[in-house]
């Protein structure tokens, strides 16, 4: 018979893997319009962050989760595999939720200077020229600046 032990690593890893995986290709497809938004409709750009995206986010959190295997205790039952895979995948769950949160804040900040910065560019160069006085009727006429 399997050792207890054993077990709760292979169904932690059975599970946690394939949950990893499954959240990277989420937020690989959902999260690509996004960065188009982000990146101002540069899908060449978007394509290449979202890629380097979920090559962080597999690298970061099977990482972690490799880490995370090892139990500091030997599980001696059946319900202390299931003790033992509550904690370690709420908590994989958890730290997973934090990175996708994380590269949400951060992408929309990017956005958010973004957006500020086409705000307070003028929309046309100036071109040496005043506007006068508002008349009845509609558009003021435009003068030119006399160079002295």
């Amino acid at each position: 018979m399997m050792d207890m032990t054993v077990m709760t690593y292979l169904l932690y890893l059975l599970i946690a893997v394939p949950l990893t995986i499954w959240v990277a290709r989420t937020l690989s497809r959902y999260g690509r319009v996004f960065l188009v938004d982000v990146f101002h409709g540069n899908e060449d750009i978007a394509e290449a962050v979202n890629r380097l995206l979920v090559v962080g986010f597999y690298l970061l959190n099977l990482g972690f989760v490799t880490l995370f295997l090892r139990s500091g205790t030997p599980v001696e039952s059946a319900s202390g595999i299931f003790e033992q895979l509550s904690v370690k995948l709420g908590i994989v769950m958890l730290v997973l939720g934090v990175v996708h949160l994380t590269n949400v804040w951060i992408f929309n900040k990017i956005r958010n200077r973004s957006k500020l910065d086409t705000l307070t560019r003028p929309p046309v160069p100036p071109n040496d020229m005043v506007q006068g006085p508002a008349f009845a009727g509609g558009q003021p006429p435009m003068w030119p600046i006399e160079h002295a």
